[in-house]
């Protein structure tokens, strides 16, 4: 099936917890926190397979210094398809204005991401004062 890509925040909250389910996020058991937190997101990207949502990233940006994606996710039935790697060069390329493009990895993810252009920051960790329960 054809995978098309959309700019929307607007999203069915059922649509957006079934994709954050696949792929077990603990975001998923706020559906409504979660809906209003992609609405609120500076620019959405979507996958969609049909009528079915497959992928999202998300970005949080002042649009001049800094864009820092926070959400990237495909269904574990459309990974390893070059959705992900997509929604990522659409996300840089808006953004290719600004100073500084970050995200947060966790370390089996490095690799995916240093494949589409990042790099890991060797002085820089990321710190955290709460966390949506794991």
């Amino acid at each position: 099936m054809d995978i098309t890509y959309r700019t929307e925040r607007d999203l069915d909250r059922e649509a957006l917890q079934a994709l954050f389910l696949s792929v077990n996020w603990a975001s998923a058991r706020h559906p409504g926190l979660l809906q209003r937190a992609i609405r609120n997101s500076h620019h959405v990207v979507t996958a969609w397979a049909g009528d079915r949502l497959v992928g999202l990233m998300n970005a949080l940006s002042d649009e001049v210094m800094t864009a820092y994606f926070h959400h990237l996710l495909v269904h574990p039935d459309h990974q390893a398809q070059g959705i992900g790697r997509e929604l990522v060069a659409r996300m840089v390329a808006r953004y290719r204005d600004c100073t500084r493009l970050v995200l947060i990895a966790y370390k089996e993810e490095v690799a995916f991401y240093e494949r589409c252009g990042f790099r890991v920051a060797e002085r820089a960790l990321p710190v955290q004062i709460t966390c949506l329960d794991d």
